[in-house]
């Protein structure tokens, strides 16, 4: 069992948190776990795409992912256990290894694409959180794709 558990999810995409949440839960010691939950929005602003917003684009951006994430969270956490939002900002792996550090958890669970897509192992994001972060990695599957 673990205390604390960094949850990073994408809000448009439903199978990367819809085996990874209950997973989750039930890795977290009843009534003492807090489950951080994180979304990331990529850093366009050095792309050659940043040239096409304005510059209060990702301040209005990441105000409205909030909402989302802290609305996700009534809606499929609720009164479970401690939930926290966090909306991060940058580069996927980076971010989810930085956020893990910073609020000390114990585990990082995480799903990942169906290996039929492009990768045989895992996704190229969980594939680096797995290989850097200091943290225990449970990659979750969706249990379809190929047998």
């Amino acid at each position: 069992m673990f205390d604390t558990i960094l949850l990073p999810i994408d809000l448009s995409k439903e199978a990367s948190w819809s085996k990874a949440l209950p997973a989750a839960l039930r890795m977290m010691e009843p009534g003492k776990g807090v489950l951080h939950v994180a979304t990331v929005v990529p850093d366009y602003g050095m792309s050659i795409v940043g040239g096409y917003f304005d510059s209060k684009h990702e301040e209005r951006l990441l105000h409205e992912v909030g909402q989302t994430l802290g609305e996700w969270l009534e809606t499929h956490v609720g009164e479970k256990v401690e939930a926290h939002p966090h909306v991060l900002h940058g580069r996927v792996y980076d971010e989810i290894i930085s956020a893990a550090n910073r609020l000390g958890v114990d585990a990082i669970v995480m799903a990942s694409h169906d290996p039929a897509l492009s990768d045989y192992l895992i996704g190229p994001n969980a594939a680096r959180v797995v290989r850097h972060a200091r943290q225990s990695v449970f990659v979750v599957r969706d249990g379809h794709g190929p047998a």
